[in-house]
């Protein structure tokens, strides 16, 4: 079963990659449609490959490079693999930001994604991709066996750009899993991990834990995974909690890694992780 599981295709700072022997745990092949609301790098929805599923970011340029990935795959790692790994090159691609049609503009985006700073996506408040480059150790791609199997799994899911309530309240049924990964809101700050300029408050939180609810009261089955902070009682309260370990390498840079606490929230208590 291992052999058969994806890798992302994309690197992401905050990825949950660590969390999968137990997020995978909570996922049943006899649930309904997979729906991630926060994708991200979609990590564990290449990991347990569903087979039909709603991923949803706020992040238009990532959804178009999965769209993009997922129509024209053997094209666009044509392209990828034989543009340079300089840092000249690098900082000409992030430049390059205007008038870039679909395929172009996910060229981009895969390229500053395996090329930047320890796989952050971050932009200034005027929306510009503002990552450094990442020197040698960034960069390479997927071997084109997985990239197609990477398509391939794509093009199974329907893919959206909205907001996190909207896209769950308006698609989740009975039977559904919804997978809920909310960048943190401390305080109503923007933090480092969050990728956009658009801020994800303490009302945005109380937002989720109302959706939370909703999707109970439908029949379906969430998981939350979050961060433990002051912040993380306003989602786990009344829910079955399970607490894990997991290291923090946001900041790029070993000594300042460091272990952290990560909650994973859910409605179905039986699904709690038994490791």
């Amino acid at each position: 079963m291992e052999a058969n599981r994806l890798r992302s295709p994309l690197r992401w700072a905050g990825s949950k990659r660590q969390l999968l022997p137990q997020l995978e745990q909570f996922w049943r092949p006899t649930d309904g449609k997979y729906i991630e609301a926060f994708a991200g790098s979609a990590c564990l929805f290449f990991h347990i490959q569903p087979d039909v599923a709603i991923l949803n970011d706020t992040n238009s340029d990532l959804i178009n490079a999965f769209k993009v990935l997922s129509n024209h795959p053997i094209l666009l790692h044509h392209y990828l693999t034989g543009i340079k790994k300089t840092a000249e090159t690098y900082y000409k691609q992030r430049k390059s930001n205007c008038g870039l049609d679909d395929f172009d503009a996910a060229v981009r985006f895969f390229y500053l994604n395996r090329h930047c700073f320890n796989g952050i996506y971050r932009t200034n408040r005027a929306g510009q991709f503002n990552v450094p480059f990442g020197g040698d150790k960034a960069g390479g791609f997927p071997s084109i066996e997985q990239w197609l199997r990477a398509a391939r799994l794509l093009s199974r899911a329907d893919l959206k750009c909205e907001d996190f309530e909207k896209v769950v309240l308006d698609n989740v049924k009975a039977g559904d899993f919804v997978y809920l990964d909310p960048p943190y809101a401390v305080s109503n700050r923007r933090v480092f991990v969050q990728y956009s300029g658009n801020e994800f408050g303490i009302n945005d939180l109380k937002r989720l834990r109302s959706v939370m609810d909703q999707i109970d009261r439908i029949g379906a089955t969430f998981v939350v995974s979050y961060a433990m902070s002051r912040e993380t009682k306003i989602l786990s309260d009344g829910w079955s909690v399970s607490r894990k370990l997991a290291q923090r390498n946001v900041a790029g840079f070993s000594h300042q890694r460091r272990k952290a606490v990560e909650v994973l929230i859910t409605n179905d208590q039986e699904r709690i992780p038994s490791r």
